[in-house]
């Protein structure tokens, strides 16, 4: 909670599997995260799939889910299918970034992550797994909670993000930039909260063997290529007013 006087930022995001830069820099732009996974799940979305980058062509990794009568579920009661997936990503992952400069620096905390993932038997826990292992290989020093801990009141989209800033003390809140078309600005005035977007304009381009280059991949794939110098690649580590958007 907010030490009162004290200015507190926070992002309220749906949980995404092994999530590109943009994500990480949400994270690394605010004083506390907020899993938002008591939310409907959404099909074809982030919410259990990504990108690595595969012989010079894009590969989607996706965890199976339990679909039959799901899908009007909320994302933290998602069940995986089939437990195999783990080990078939990481494979996946082996045949494209084993060759990378940095692969064999991280492999043995990623292939943990797995073998551990593997036993997990919920989306959101998969993923929770994942956020708070990369974002300290990152040095993200920002504090993981939970939404689902928080009375629902608000029958609106951004009511139910206001009351959120306000259990958890919150004086600024910074969005993804896709919100603005849903959300209700003078809420958040009339709050007394400050609505700021992610500004994921300016990011630096690498040898990634793509053409054009492609920059909504995961985030491993600096990671594998940088190494420790991957915290580099996020505006947050080195212009972080650039990366907050305050006219949106």
């Amino acid at each position: 909670m907010r030490i009162s006087g004290v200015p507190k930022t926070i992002a309220i995001l749906q949980s995404n599997y092994i999530p590109w830069k943009g994500y990480f820099d949400i994270i690394g732009a605010v004083d506390e995260f907020l899993i938002f996974d008591d939310v409907q799940f959404t099909r074809r979305d982030w919410r259990n799939r990504n990108r690595i980058v595969q012989g010079g062509k894009l590969l989607w990794l996706t965890i199976p889910v339990v679909s039959k009568g799901a899908f009007e579920e909320p994302v933290n009661r998602i069940e995986i299918a089939d437990p195999g997936w783990a080990r078939k990503h990481w494979a996946s992952l082996v045949h494209a970034y084993g060759k990378a400069d940095c692969f064999r620096e991280f492999a043995p905390q990623l292939e943990a992550a797995y073998a551990k993932a593997a036993s997990l038997p919920r989306l959101t826990e998969v993923n929770e797994l994942f956020l708070r292992l990369l974002s300290e290989i990152l040095g993200l020093k920002t504090g993981f909670h939970r939404t689902e801990h928080i009375p629902q009141v608000a029958a609106d989209a951004t009511g139910r993000l206001v009351e959120i800033c306000l259990a958890r003390g919150a004086t600024a809140y910074l969005s993804g930039p896709a919100a603005k078309a849903y959300i209700d600005r003078p809420q958040f005035e009339a709050a007394g909260i400050t609505l700021a977007y992610a500004n994921y304009q300016g990011y630096p381009v690498y040898g990634q063997g793509l053409e054009p280059f492609e920059h909504g991949v995961s985030l491993l794939d600096i990671l594998f290529r940088f190494g420790a110098a991957a915290r580099s690649h996020l505006k947050t580590s080195h212009d972080p007013k650039s990366f907050m958007d305050l006219d949106g």
